[in-house]
């Protein structure tokens, strides 16, 4: 396998702080969210891009390939450059979904340019985006790949039917990884988590958009239309294993510590994690439950007020390429959003980047794509109340 680097899930996929998250939900009711939405008519520019061929590019650490010899050097995006012209400012400065809400809504609620043509957030962050009118809508006549090659479980997500407006830059799953020696035994069912040989050894994640849907799934919740009502039961049942010690504790991406140093025996994980901790230790194991489970994405959008949008959409395009998605995937290692780059990769002269197209964590096979789902997202009128009560149990 491709040394890859280790990529800080949560970071990405952040967990909605007390603070972070309350903060940025308060600067909207201060101003009011009507008041913060942005008319369609209102969030283009003039667009510089047939002169002024550069674009500002936001995304998180690790998020790209690197070259092995030069970390400096990014192999995909300096071929754009070279192939198009278009000088491509990238930026890693994404490390939290809501300090970098934080960040740049000023702007966006102020009907002021962000600095930046093109971002990448977590969906769930994204839908915020979506509902206040702070993102352009793409033109998909300058996007053939995107229309062409985008995965089917990913073309359509309640916050964006169509995605008209957000294009996955990655995505993954949200599931259970184990260790299956340690354990003497397969875990298939969320309801397995509960078992009394796990007592003490569970962990979960502590962020809410990162927990809850998973835990529904394992009451039989169709999550694309969950209510609030199944969140609080999740909730009644969390609770109820805290107090019995079931549960060891509520993790970020330290999940990955505790599993290798054998502390915890199974908990929530990302399967982009876990791909990587089998190449250390191969009794650790990622499953999908029988009863469903999270997939999720963090995707590219253009903010209103871009100065640069065609320019931005020409390089989300080339991304899904299925030759340049296959180099990315090899790279990051999670699920891929071009199907089409499974055959590339098998057809790779290298035979440890061929045998990634065999990953289901990267290609996920039939039968695993007919148990994942896309959750719908939480509003704004249920976040604080959803957000108090799941904070209170987590310790947040």
């Amino acid at each position: 396998m491709p040394q890859t680097p280790f990529l800080p899930s949560p970071s990405r996929r952040s967990l909605l702080r007390a603070l972070g998250g309350t903060a940025a939900l308060a600067a909207l009711s201060g101003c009011g969210v009507r008041e913060a939405y942005v008319p369609r008519s209102e969030r283009a520019v003039t667009d510089l891009s047939a002169r002024d061929k550069r674009l500002t590019w936001a995304n998180w650490p690790l998020y790209i390939d690197v070259d092995d010899d030069n970390p400096n050097l990014r192999p995909t995006l300096a071929a754009f450059e070279k192939s198009t012209g278009i000088s491509v400012d990238y930026v890693e400065e994404i490390n939290d979904n809501d300090e970098f809400f934080g960040k740049i809504s000023p702007a966006l609620m102020n009907h002021q340019q962000t600095g930046r043509d093109l971002i990448v957030i977590s969906d769930w962050m994204c839908a915020r985006f979506v509902r206040l009118g702070w993102v352009q809508e793409m033109d998909r006549a300058n996007q053939p790949n995107v229309a062409k090659y985008l995965d089917p479980l990913l073309r359509s997500p309640g916050f964006d039917p169509g995605r008209k407006y957000t294009v996955p830059w990655q995505s993954g799953i949200t599931g259970i990884a184990y260790n299956h020696r340690k354990l003497g035994r397969e875990v298939r069912h969320v309801s397995d988590l509960w078992a009394n040989d796990l007592k003490g050894r569970v962990s979960l994640l502590s962020g809410l958009d990162e927990a809850f849907a998973l835990l529904m799934q394992g009451n039989g919740v169709d999550i694309t239309r969950w209510t609030v009502a199944d969140f609080h039961k999740v909730c009644d049942q969390v609770e109820k294993y805290v107090h019995n010690g079931q549960i060891r504790r509520f993790t970020g991406n330290d999940y990955t510590k505790d599993l290798v140093s054998g502390d915890v025996l199974a908990c929530q994980a990302y399967s982009g994690d876990v791909i990587q901790l089998q190449a250390d230790n191969p009794d650790i194991r990622f499953v999908v439950p029988e009863e469903g489970a999270e997939l999720w994405a963090d995707s590219l959008m253009i903010p209103d007020r871009a100065r640069h949008k065609a320019n931005a959409e020409r390089l989300i395009d080339y991304y899904y390429r299925p030759e340049v998605a296959a180099e990315l995937a090899a790279w990051v290692n999670y699920v891929c959003p071009v199907p089409a780059a499974q055959a590339v990769l098998a057809d790779s002269k290298d035979k440890d980047t061929a045998a990634l197209a065999a990953n289901p964590l990267i290609f996920p096979n039939t039968e695993m794509r007919k148990r994942l789902v896309i959750a719908r997202d939480i509003t704004s009128t249920e976040r604080v109340e959803l957000t108090k009560r799941w904070n209170a149990i987590v310790g947040l």
